[in-house]
């Protein structure tokens, strides 16, 4: 089967060095090489490839590079433009986790902060953790919600991953285990289809400490991709996720391309596909998509 491994990076960061050790790495094994093309100079490059597996190819490579601080995605040639996308919003489509950035309002940042980071990583139940937190918050302002907002800043390469989906004609959605004071603003700002988050409970001006319910967890976000792709008549094989917390392991092994995004260790384990140094560009990359190709949202 034909395969592809894209190699990514922070800008400038990949060398045609890069390349060449890549390629006598995979000749080392077998592989028959096509002619290398580069997506964007000095950020990514496609190597095709045949006669290994998608596994092989990537763990050669990478043992070749060493700690060399390059993206490796291996995968099948054919299909690699999806027809669908869910991306999570907290440290993935924005660089901060919400949730923790109004606790700071509260004066209860640090706390909140370390209920975050272990549930993000697997240790503790998302459901119970996200209560347990906003309860932590009952009587604080609203004005926090909006205070919080105009310090949120998107990752770089997110308003191009959606832009250029679209342009595409892939169906783009935002699943946040967040809330949709947040998730509604950054669909419209980068251009995501629709948005799906949880609800903060907010009375006469203050937050009442609740959730609405049903809260939207791991299960819910990969229902979203498996009700989405069902609508869309799109097989998941042909849809993208993206997530960095344990709520997106699901969706992310589920997708044909599922990406961890500079994730929390137990998420970069068990993903097939990482992303630790190249932005969120690093998706179109792997998808074949040429950086002059790429549009905003």
């Amino acid at each position: 089967m034909p395969h592809m491994l894209t190699l990514t990076a922070a800008p400038g960061a990949l060398t045609p060095d890069h390349l060449r050790v890549a390629r006598a790495a995979l000749s080392a094994l077998g592989a028959d090489l096509d002619a290398a093309e580069w997506l964007s100079e000095g950020e990514a490059v496609d190597q095709p490839f045949t006669a290994l597996a998608a596994e092989q190819a990537e763990a050669a490579v990478r043992a070749a590079l060493g700690d060399a601080p390059l993206d490796l995605i291996a995968q099948p040639r054919d299909g690699r433009r999806k027809k669908l996308l869910l991306a999570d919003m907290d440290s993935t489509i924005v660089t901060s986790e919400t949730l923790d950035e109004i606790a700071a309002f509260a004066g209860l940042k640090e706390q909140i902060a370390e209920i975050t980071r272990r549930s993000m990583n697997g240790e503790l139940d998302f459901a119970q953790a996200l209560t347990a937190r906003v309860a932590m918050l009952r009587g604080l302002e609203d004005t926090a919600l909006e205070a919080t907002w105009k310090a949120t800043e998107l990752t770089p390469g997110a308003a191009e991953l959606v832009g250029t989906m679209r342009a595409n004609g892939a169906h783009t959605a935002l699943v946040s285990g967040g809330f949709t004071f947040f998730t509604a603003r950054v669909a419209e700002l980068v251009g995501f289809h629709e948005h799906h988050a949880n609800t903060l409970l907010v009375e006469e001006g203050k937050l009442t400490g609740a959730v609405g319910q049903p809260i939207l967890d791991r299960d819910a976000k990969l229902a979203t991709l498996k009700r989405l792709a069902a609508q869309l008549g799109v097989p998941l094989a042909e849809a993208a996720t993206v997530g960095d917390g344990a709520n997106d392991l699901a969706m992310i092994q589920a997708a044909g391309l599922g990406v961890a995004f500079r994730a929390k260790p137990v998420v970069a384990a068990a993903a097939r596909h990482r992303l630790e140094h190249a932005d969120l560009r690093g998706l179109l990359f792997a998808q074949g998509y040429r950086a002059a190709e790429f549009r905003r949202g």
